[in-house]
This record gives structure tokens, C-alpha cells and sequence, in this order.
């Protein structure tokens, strides 16, 4: 069983070694201009001139300009290659592993992450707010979506040996794990964090800082967990509520999406509005939309897409539902005829 990992276990091994030396400044520039600024504080100018020679934004260029991100890559290469090592374990003892399950985690869960932060999403959006709120609206929604419904959790506590399992059944009863899953909480901090990014110096410390970028990205997908995974999940975590309950509570983001979309459409401040107004100049995008249009559309796409991806969860939860229901209404039906034929 070990033997197939080997191969996996070098290249995962050189790739955090591509990664220490791109942390010590030692990876050399990559092609096509797109380079993160610097973790030091250094002008916009000096930052923005990174962005040189970045081709005119279009839709082929979203999936033509791709990158490599050693550390999103890395960190995505050992989720998906332990889920699936995962699923070969149950496979060998002859255990079954629903095939959707696989490919909502993998395929799409992993596959729309790299997409939101390699391809082109990843190319442009610290040069256009409109593209970075679609790589938001995927990080934070669609992607949790998909991870949840891969249930992980529950691969791992089938196929862990049986002291690693018993610490993973601790967190999971942990206080603090009942607390970081309690949905009033969740709720608040998938509310507020949209909020917190875009009407404070986060997002503008995104845009000088690879380190605050890249764990930008983990926490909007973290955040979304929180909040969806014991909604849609079919995991055993706590802070599961019932089914009305569950979708009330995505009910309500809808409003606050729309709100928070509204307003970035209207107000007259930039969000970022340095760097953006910067650009042109100092990195020769003469390309750019105005950044006052760029960021009326990133508002736009961010009720529009709240709106569509919400209505998503809910179709998701109705149908799991409805599932719920008809298998407690199958186990109710074998209970009265066991009765009867007593």
C-alpha cells in the first residue's frame, strides 16, 4: 500500500523545497508579469511596476494564464492526494466510497480552487477588483460547497489507525470545536468578513504582500466551511441544526450579499483606490477599465453571484432534505412491519 506513494511523497517533498526558496527570495521571476510584491513595504510604485507586461484582460486569458503558486499548490496537491489515498485504502479492503463523493472533493472542490487562485483569476486579480470578487465569490461559497459534500471527515475516521482517530474524534467533541462551529457564530463571521476585507486595510495589504494575499484566500475558504459544512456536509461535525433551520440561515445571506454588493457599487472611495489608480502608470496597463467602473462591476458580480450561488445551497439542502425524509420514512415503514409480523 505504501508503495504507490513514494512518487507522490519526492514530488511533494521538492515542491516544499521550491517553496522554502521562494519564501528566501531565491525563485526567480515567473513569465508572463505576473509576480506578487514584495513582503516588504515598499512604494506602489516599486509593487505595481511587478505587474508589467501583463497582457489586456480577457475571457481566454482566464484560462490561458496560468501560474504556479507554490504554496496554494502544495497545500493542494497534499489534500487531494491524502483524500484519495484515503479512498484507495477503503477500496483495498473491500469497502465502498460513493464515486460523487471523489469528484466533488477532487475534481471540483480542488479543481475550482486552483482555478480561482492559478489560472487566469489568479493572473489579474490584484490588477482588476471585478476579477478578484469572482475569485472571491468561488473561494468563499462554491468551493466550501464542494469540499462539504466530499465529507473528508468522514473518509478519515473510516480509514485512520485507531490512535489518530481517537485524536481526531477529540476535536471534533472539543469545546472549542463546538464553538467555531455554533451557527450564530459562523453566520456573524461569514457576515462580518466581507465586510472586515473590503472597508478596512486588509485589502489594500493584499495587494502589496504575497504572504497576506495567499492566506487570504485560505481564510475566505475557511470562513465558508465554518459557516456551510454543518449545513450541506454530510460529515459528523458539530453544529448541526435541522433541516428548516439550515435553510433559513442560508436564506439569510442573501440580503447581506446583495447589501454589501450595493453598496461597493455606489460608494464614491476607491477599495484599493492607490494601487488602482497606480497601475496604469506604473505598470504600464494602460488597458485598465477606469477603477470607479471596474469597481461598479465588482459589485455587480457580487449580488448577482450571492444571489445565484445561494440559491444553489438551497437547492442542495432542499433536495437533502427531502433524501432525509424519504430514508426516515423507509426505516419508520421496516419498524411497522416488523411489528405486524411479530
Amino acid at each position: 500500500m505504501a508503495t504507490p506513494l513514494v512518487p507522490w511523497l519526492k514530488t511533494s517533498h521538492r515542491l516544499f523545497t521550491g517553496l522554502s526558496a521562494g519564501v528566501a527570495g531565491r525563485i526567480p521571476p515567473r513569465s508572463g508579469g505576473r509576480r506578487r510584491p514584495r513582503l516588504e513595504a515598499v512604494s506602489i510604485f516599486a509593487d505595481a511596476s511587478e505587474l508589467t507586461g501583463l497582457a489586456p484582460f480577457s475571457l481566454g486569458r482566464v484560462f490561458t494564464g496560468w501560474t504556479l503558486d507554490p504554496f496554494l499548490f502544495v497545500a493542494l496537491v497534499w489534500v487531494a492526494g491524502a483524500y484519495l489515498y484515503g479512498v484507495r485504502v477503503l477500496h483495498s479492503r473491500g469497502d465502498r466510497w460513493p464515486v460523487m463523493r471523489t469528484v466533488s472533493f477532487v475534481v471540483f472542490g480542488m479543481g475550482i480552487f486552483a482555478f480561482a487562485t492559478m489560472s487566469g483569476l489568479g493572473a489579474y486579480d490584484t490588477a482588476l477588483l471585478s476579477v478578484h470578487m469572482v475569485q472571491h465569490m468561488l473561494l468563499s461559497m462554491v468551493v466550501p460547497l464542494l469540499l462539504a459534500l466530499g465529507a473528508p471527515v468522514t473518509l478519515a475516521l473510516r480509514t485512520l489507525a485507531a490512535r489518530p482517530r481517537s485524536w481526531l474524534l477529540a476535536v471534533l467533541h472539543s469545546r472549542v470545536a463546538q464553538v467555531l462551529t455554533f451557527a450564530p457564530l459562523t453566520f456573524t463571521l461569514f457576515v462580518i468578513s466581507p465586510w472586515a476585507l473590503y472597508f478596512t486595510g486588509w485589502y489594500d495589504a493584499s495587494l502589496r504582500s504575497t504572504f497576506v494575499h495567499e492566506m487570504m484566500h485560505v481564510h475566505l475558504v475557511l470562513v465558508g466551511s465554518l459557516f456551510f459544512w454543518p449545513l450541506v456536509g454530510a460529515d459528523p461535525v458539530p453544529g448541526r441544526v435541522g433541516y428548516p433551520f439550515r435553510l433559513l440561515m442560508v436564506f439569510l445571506t442573501l440580503p447581506f450579499h446583495a447589501f454589501l454588493g450595493v453598496t461597493i457599487m455606489g460608494q464614491q472611495e476607491l477599495i484599493g483606490g492607490s494601487w488602482y489608480r497606480a497601475l496604469p502608470e506604473a505598470a504600464g496597463l494602460t488597458w485598465l477599465p477606469d477603477p470607479a467602473a471596474d469597481q461598479h462591476l465588482a459589485g455587480g458580480i457580487l449580488w448577482g453571484s450571492g444571489d445565484l450561488v445561494g440559491l444553489l445551497f438551497l437547492a442542495v439542502l432542499f433536495t437533502q432534505w427531502a433524501r432525509s425524509s424519504m430514508r426516515e420514512a423507509a426505516r419508520e415503514d421496516r419498524r411497522l412491519d416488523r411489528l405486524e409480523n411479530r
